[in-house]
């Protein structure tokens, strides 16, 4: 059976396609303040036919498309990095508008889970916005701050911090060592949220989101944290993954039930 799994994100729609268990494609595209147009763009894209295939929704748009399945994106990023890692039992999703630490069993069952999506300071976002004053582009983060020493960014509110960044620019302080800075901000505050979690002191913990591939920030991560840090190269598609999968295990369900 072919099944649809749909992350349909502030910043980015993720898309991906499971026949019999198995990923077959995936499609990321961004959003652009048009989750209707880009989830169409991602459904056209895997080819979806309604009468062949399931669908699968979640994330902020997970009701702007009609679904078989509907289902909370900590559910689904749960079971997407599992997919992706089997072994881990905790996970932060660093998305372009909110935040996610989720804490799981040793078989994947959501113990615990803490959600940021009231302020912008830990989110992807952030970064876009402080990079975009620096001017540099998000994509060479990593090159950008090689060798850079970090400033302090006192600030947490995104507008404060904004002037704070202008200010320190104007000081003639280098871009590299305010983009460093900026950095540990946003760890620094995504791993307070971590800990709310009661995170596995002994385990590491999965990285997903589009910061997920910067080797910097996945470093300061496992410095802030204390804990060791993967991720994998579909890491921004785990919720999209998850949502393929347990689609495929609610409709495994319901056959099963159906044939008594």
């Amino acid at each position: 059976m072919k099944i649809i799994g749909m992350d349909s994100g502030s910043t980015t729609t993720k898309g991906v396609l499971i026949d019999d268990g198995q990923l077959i494609a995936k499609k990321l595209i961004q959003t652009k303040g048009n989750p209707q147009e880009a989830i169409a763009d991602i459904l056209l894209n895997l080819a979806y036919d309604p009468q062949e295939m399931l669908l699968t929704s979640t994330g902020y748009g997970r009701n702007l498309v009609t679904a078989d399945y509907v289902i909370t994106e900590i559910t689904c990023h749960a079971e997407g990095v599992r997919r992706l890692d089997p072994e881990i039992e905790q996970m932060i999703d660093i998305g372009g508008q909110d935040c996610k630490a989720i804490k799981m069993s040793s078989k994947g069952k959501v113990l615990d889970f803490n959600m940021n999506d009231k302020c912008a300071a830990g989110t992807g976002r952030f970064v876009d916005v402080m990079m975009g004053i620096l001017g540099e582009d998000i994509a060479n983060m990593d090159q950008f701050v090689a060798g850079a020493t970090a400033v302090k960014i006192n600030s947490m509110c995104t507008v404060f911090a904004e002037s704070e960044v202008i200010g320190l620019i104007a000081q003639g302080v280098a871009r590299q060592d305010i983009a460093l800075g900026v950095l540990h901000s946003i760890i620094s505050r995504v791993s307070n949220q971590f800990s709310k979690v009661r995170p596995k002191a002994s385990h590491d913990l999965f990285l997903s989101g589009g910061l997920s591939q910067s080797s910097v920030i996945r470093q300061l991560l496992s410095q802030h944290t204390g804990v060791g840090v993967r991720s994998h190269p579909d890491a921004q598609f785990a919720g999209a993954i998850g949502a393929a999968y347990l689609g495929e295990k609610k409709h495994q369900a319901t056959s099963l039930d159906s044939s008594f």
